[in-house]
Formats: structure tokens, C-alpha cells, sequence
């Protein structure tokens, strides 16, 4: 099984900040020591090709220059630099280099920074500069339809399972057929304006696993 990490997953944050970051060095060294079975593979970043299938030109460009507003910054929960910029590019790319492991016949594979799914077409919001899954299933359908060109389309699942709901997923895929979106979240918690997925099955505080 591949695991995909980089180091840039850990961003220098402002003294204080409420994001908890180091959390990915963590698990990786976790999973190091308590599976040694699993190949930890290198995180590389996407490309503008790949993001544009998702995200606007205009943001994609913004997010490499840093030209983000103060607000559309605040937004995100990220103050713009250089290794914001490039954080946000491998964390796709790792989702992007699992997904082509697991249809090579690889099984599992995973990234540990993925799920990102607060992230918009054209905006980030909630700690999440780019969509990640959508991204990679953007990419994904269209590497399989030049591969097999007389193959119907490749249709995907997106499967959320985060306390909060993946509202730049919904969005993003809400007209397209070919994508169905699952998310279970706190009915309650982040964000507090959701969008419709095609499936929402929204959970009370406190509930447990019956």
C-alpha cells in the first residue's frame, strides 16, 4: 500500500494559530513505526493543467502569486506565502498519485493530507485552498477516457466521512451525473450554510456508532 506524504504538509503557521499542523508529521511517523509494510511514496505537486479542471484560471493563478484578498485569505484560515501555495499543490498531487495506484491494480493507497473539501471552483474556504477529490476525479475521468476512448465514462463516488460536510464538493459536482457525492457530517458543525450533495445524511452532537 502507498502512503504519500511531503514535508511541505507541515506549513509554518503564525504563533497562536488554531490550525493543528503538526498533526501530519505525527501520523506519518506513526504509521512508519507501527506498519512498515506501507511504502511511504513523496508527495509532488499538480500542475495548472490538472487544477484548471476544477478550479478557475483566475484562482489557480491568485493562489500561485499571491494575489488573494485579505478576505478570500481569512477565508481560506491561511495566510498567503510561497509554501502555502505549494502545500496546497501537493496536497492534490498526493490524492491525485493515489488514485492512479489504486486503478493500476495497486488496492489502497492514501494520502495523509487529503480532503480538502471545503475548497470551491473558484475560492478556498475552511482550511482548504484546493479541492482535492474533485481534482483528481476531473483528472482520473479524463486519463480514462484518452486511455479507452470507447469506454463510457469513468463514473466516481466521493465517499466524506468528516465531521463536517464537503460543501465545496457538492458544489462543484451538484450538475454532473457522472460523480455521486456522499457525505455524512455534523448536522450542526461547519459550514453552517451546506450545500446539497446527492446524498446528506446529517448526524446529531453526540450521537455514537449504533
Amino acid at each position: 500500500m502507498h502512503v504519500y506524504y511531503a514535508t511541505e504538509f507541515v506549513l509554518p503557521l503564525p504563533e497562536g494559530h488554531r490550525f493543528p499542523m503538526a498533526k501530519y508529521g505525527r501520523l506519518r511517523e506513526r504509521l512508519a513505526a507501527e506498519f512498515p509494510q506501507i511504502r511511504l511514496g513523496q508527495a509532488l505537486p499538480v500542475s495548472d493543467e490538472a487544477l484548471i479542471r476544477v478550479h478557475s484560471p483566475a484562482y489557480v493563478q491568485a493562489v500561485q502569486y499571491g494575489t488573494l484578498s485579505a478576505a478570500a485569505q481569512r477565508e481560506i484560515g491561511f495566510p498567503w506565502s510561497p509554501a502555502m501555495a505549494e502545500r496546497a499543490r501537493r496536497s492534490v498531487g498526493a490524492t491525485v498519485q493515489a488514485c492512479r495506484d489504486a486503478l493500476a491494480g495497486e488496492g489502497l493507497a492514501a494520502n495523509i493530507a487529503g480532503g480538502t473539501h471545503h475548497a470551491y471552483a473558484d475560492k478556498g474556504s475552511g482550511f482548504c485552498v484546493f479541492n482535492d477529490a474533485a481534482v483528481a476525479t476531473r483528472l482520473m475521468q479524463a486519463e480514462q477516457a484518452q486511455a479507452k476512448p470507447a469506454a463510457p465514462p469513468l463514473r466516481v463516488a466521493i465517499i466524506d466521512l468528516d465531521v463536517h460536510q464537503g460543501n465545496g464538493t457538492a458544489r462543484i459536482f451538484a450538475d454532473d451525473a457522472s460523480v455521486f457525492t456522499l457525505s455524512l457530517h455534523g448536522a450542526r458543525n461547519f459550514p453552517f450554510r451546506k450545500e446539497p450533495s446527492d446524498l446528506d445524511v446529517e448526524l446529531p452532537d453526540g450521537c455514537g456508532d449504533a
